[in-house]
Formats: structure tokens, C-alpha cells, sequence
């Protein structure tokens, strides 16, 4: 039975489904544990990639550019973050993660116990090609 696949798209998905909202629900707890909101969390994990204009970040968000203005002068003001201006276009402002947002980041990741512990249940070899198929599905799109 080469080439036929032995769990259809629709179960893929549903499996997907489940273990994404078991992910959700460890990290929503996790940020919280840091007093911050689900979306300022997933804003300080998407920072961690690197400075990303407002833009960018209401997009990669899938958020209202001004509810992602809100989320960054929150984080702004606990000192999580800071704007500073593109060195391409000065009218464009970048966000940039500060050293206390990068503790505050890897303080929720640690904190994310139910994933974490999942995750160590593969072995290092399934990591891999775990991580292999999740680059291939959704980020080489």
C-alpha cells in the first residue's frame, strides 16, 4: 500500500486542533503566571525572532493594527519592549524586544510544563522529524 496515507487530512487536522488548544491553554496559563495577557505573550514570543514593524506584527498576530498599538504600549510600559525608528523608512517603527521582555519570554517558555513534557516523551529523533514536517506544513508555505 505504498502511497496511500494511513491517517486521512481530516484526522490530521482534528489531531492538530487538540494539540494546538493544549498548547494555547499551557501558554495562556504560562503568561499569565508573568501577568500578561495570552496576545501580549504571543506579541513578546514573536519579538523573540527579531524587531518587526507594527504592521508586521498585527499581521503575523491576525489582529486589528490598533489593538496590536494597545498590546505594545502595555508591554511598552511595563519596559518589555521599545519602539524605535526602521533604519530604512524613519516614518516606520520597529519593536523591539528589551533584556527584561527576553527574561519574561523564556520565563513563560519554562513555565510551559504540559508541552514541555510532551515534548521530552519523543525521542530526539522524532523531535526532529517533528520539527522537519511542522517546517514543511507551515512555514515553507
Amino acid at each position: 500500500m505504498t502511497g496511500t496515507p494511513r491517517t486521512d487530512t481530516g484526522r490530521l487536522m482534528e489531531l492538530l486542533s487538540v494539540s494546538l488548544g493544549a498548547y494555547y491553554g499551557d501558554f495562556t496559563l504560562a503568561a499569565a503566571s508573568e501577568n500578561l495577557t495570552a496576545s501580549q505573550g504571543k506579541a513578546l514570543t514573536v519579538l523573540r525572532r527579531g524587531p518587526a514593524a507594527m504592521r508586521s506584527l498585527a499581521d503575523t498576530l491576525t489582529c486589528d493594527a490598533s489593538n496590536m498599538t494597545g498590546i505594545i504600549d502595555r508591554l511598552e510600559k511595563r519596559g518589555l519592549v521599545r519602539r524605535e525608528p526602521s533604519p530604512s523608512d524613519r516614518r516606520v517603527k520597529n519593536v523591539v524586544l528589551t533584556a527584561e521582555g527576553e527574561r519574561v519570554t523564556d520565563a513563560i517558555r519554562a513555565r510551559m510544563s504540559a508541552t514541555r513534557e510532551g515534548l521530552e516523551r519523543l525521542s530526539a529523533q522524532d523531535r526532529d522529524t517533528l520539527h522537519s514536517l511542522l517546517e514543511r506544513v507551515f512555514v515553507s508555505q
